[in-house]
């Protein structure tokens, strides 16, 4: 008798699967990759490459190319063939620095071998000098237990995710507009996402009386609010918080008994002195040393997780999947579940790890590889941050075009006024507006970026019909100024054609 049909179909798969959206790599991503494998091939289209702008990925081929740090990689290579450290010494030296040998050594007498487990929260000596960099960084001291290592802080985010919340009954704060990976946890976990909106007009700051609206509407509907979640510098909107606002969600966090998500993980790239990063362990810690009373109460009770990572940064070591997250004021019990989690997965990436203690613990001034590792860092630095001013200088030139250099991150997000016709096309054909434009603009010039709704970031809807649409560029393009050619050549016709 055959089988009348398969087990696995989209009506008896997970449902919560079907509700989860991730436009960094959703529909206009996918049909940059189709057009790319057609140039390959030979096809012509009415552009020479992709101009991958989507996702923050530094080191991709070809288009952004960042060259590793030498650092990196002369130990990453000792530790992945440990026999280049039996050579003779004048061999060995000649390719690698002293430094670098020594890292190697130390790490792999951590290790023992990069094809072996580790603990499940990762190895004890990265863990150490993790410890000793948010000492460093922060100014308080950190229990090694607090600290897991992660497959990039994204692991960490899914992990936390489904030990502490409940499905259908639980509220999770996100930012509008958010990293998409936050509403497709919600969605996949089935908890309740309550969005509250960063103020486009103000730098997008948080603010706290439309996040305590949310908390009061949600909790009309009986949902309970369990945590907010920041991403600061801000994805994609490029922002930094002020002390003084970091404290104001650490206040508010206590308040309605909140615990506090700090997606930290750009905390490097940083481009103008006016807000510089400060953590929200720093700020959360620091009340301790406050006379008042309910103040050191706060620092000692709100739940903090902070989350870091080597994607990003000057190093972007992506495919490494390193990272970490540290835990403040988690009741041990709730602890012990998060441990026994983790050790389902067994451990993160070793490459990974190693990657962890070259970020927290990178060379020092008068090491044999400072020098090089300081010019490299630098330049990398320095590009991203030309490449953001003149990003963002050349979009405001066009018209209907608004876009602010980013204060920290790496990317723009611009704002864009489409006039009335494009949004009468876009419904004729199925679209949001701001998804049209975007996969138009793919189709005509090969540039893939996305939509801001992509983010959660609706486009607005004015009086006359036209519209404010949004969407997010990177600012790793080697071919920077290919990309405004192309993307100014597209926008000046769109808008000529477009015109009401």
């Amino acid at each position: 008798m055959s089988r009348p049909r398969q087990t696995f179909r989209k009506d008896t798969i997970n449902p919560s699967i079907l509700e989860v959206e991730y436009a960094v790599r959703g529909e206009i991503p996918t049909k940059a990759a189709e057009y790319e494998r057609r140039l390959e091939t030979g096809e012509k289209l009415p552009f020479g490459s992709i101009v991958w702008t989507n996702i923050g990925n530094p080191q991709q081929q070809p288009m952004l190319g960042q060259e590793p740090i030498t650092f990196w990689r002369q130990v990453a290579s000792l530790t992945e063939y440990p026999q280049l450290l039996d050579l003779p010494a004048h061999v060995r030296d000649a390719t690698f620095p002293t430094d670098t040998q020594e890292r190697a050594r130390q790490l792999l007498d951590a290790f023992g071998s990069v094809g072996a487990y580790t603990a499940s929260k990762g190895v004890p000596l990265v863990r150490q000098h993790v410890a000793e960099f948010l000492a460093a960084r922060d100014g308080f001291d950190e229990d090694l237990e607090n600290i897991y290592l992660t497959a990039g802080a994204s692991a960490g985010i899914s992990l936390l995710f489904q030990v502490l919340f409940r499905a259908k009954r639980d509220g999770i704060l996100i930012p509008i507009p958010q990293y998409p990976l936050y509403s497709a946890s919600v969605s996949l976990l089935d908890l309740v996402p309550m969005h509250y909106h960063l103020n486009a007009e103000q730098h997008w700051d948080p603010s706290i009386s439309n996040i305590k609206t949310q908390i009061d509407e949600a909790r009309k509907n009986g949902i309970e609010p369990r945590a907010i979640i920041m991403i600061n510098p801000g994805n994609p909107t490029g922002n930094c918080m002020t002390r003084e606002q970091i404290g104001n969600v650490i206040r508010l966090a206590y308040e309605e008994s909140l615990a506090i998500f700090a997606d930290e993980v750009y905390q490097e790239n940083i481009y103008q002195n006016r807000r510089p990063f400060v953590s929200f362990r720093q700020v959360l810690l620091d009340l301790k040393n406050s006379s008042d009373a309910t103040e050191r109460h706060i620092s000692e009770t709100v739940e903090l997780a902070s989350f870091h990572s080597i994607s990003k940064g000057m190093v972007g070591e992506c495919g490494r999947r390193g990272g970490f997250f540290v835990l403040n004021n988690f009741d041990r019990e709730v602890e012990g579940q998060i441990n026994k989690i983790a050790s389902i997965a067994l451990c993160p990436p070793v490459q990974g790890q190693i990657g962890v203690d070259l970020m927290v613990r990178p060379p020092k001034p008068g090491d044999p590889s400072y020098e090089l590792w300081n010019s490299q860092m630098q330049s990398i630095f320095q590009t991203l941050n030309k490449r953001s001013k003149r990003i963002a200088e050349s979009l405001t030139k066009l018209p209907g075009i608004e876009a602010d250099p980013a204060m920290g991150a790496m990317y723009v997000f611009p704002r864009v006024h489409l006039p009335k016709s494009v949004a009468e096309e876009a419904q004729r054909n199925g679209k949001k507006v701001d998804e049209f434009y975007c996969r138009k603009l793919l189709d005509e010039t090969g540039i893939c970026v996305v939509p801001g709704s992509g983010f959660g970031y609706e486009p607005e809807v004015l009086d006359d019909g036209s519209t404010y649409s949004y969407f997010r560029t990177t600012v790793l393009a080697k071919e920077t100024q290919a990309f405004i050619d192309r993307f100014t050549a597209f926008h000046v016709a769109w808008m000529k054609k477009h015109k009401d």
